[in-house]
């Protein structure tokens, strides 16, 4: 009998392929979209590396409360005028939106400023809430 045509093993060949291919995705998706933070590493980086963090939330969502030190600035405002915030572009970045959708398809663009090290907050503020980490109002 041929190993590949036995009905169990083509079962436990199909396992192993989905299991590879789970556990592979989300090294793919941080290639494909940026790096991405979790709430605590984000909290290293401002604390020992002095990351600016740039909130890309409504004016409403950011009044409603914000991560300590953060600076609201929309995507468009952001990608047309980083000049004008100052920024020293050697110090890395922590992009921060409500989910993290938003802020991981703009980490490219702001690569592209000349940004050494841009990162997204996974999850966004949400994440950082259900960390039990405080907001800023």
């Amino acid at each position: 009998m041929n190993f590949l045509t036995q009905i169990d093993n083509l079962a436990l060949i199909a396992l192993l392929l989905v299991s590879g291919a789970a556990l592979f995705l989300p090294t793919l998706s941080t290639l494909i979209s940026g790096k991405g933070l979790s709430p605590t590493e984000a909290t290293i980086w401002m604390n020992r590396r002095k990351a600016y963090v740039l909130d890309l939330r409504s004016e409403e969502a950011y009044k409603l409360g914000h991560l300590p030190g953060a600076k609201l600035i929309s995507s468009a405002q952001l990608l047309a005028g980083a000049d004008k915030l100052k920024l020293d572009r050697k110090n890395p970045v922590i992009l921060v939106c409500d989910s993290g959708n938003q802020s991981r398809k703009v980490i490219a663009e702001v690569q592209k400023l000349g940004f050494a090290e841009v990162a997204s907050l996974d999850g966004g503020v949400q994440a950082w809430q259900a960390a039990a980490l405080p907001l800023v109002k």
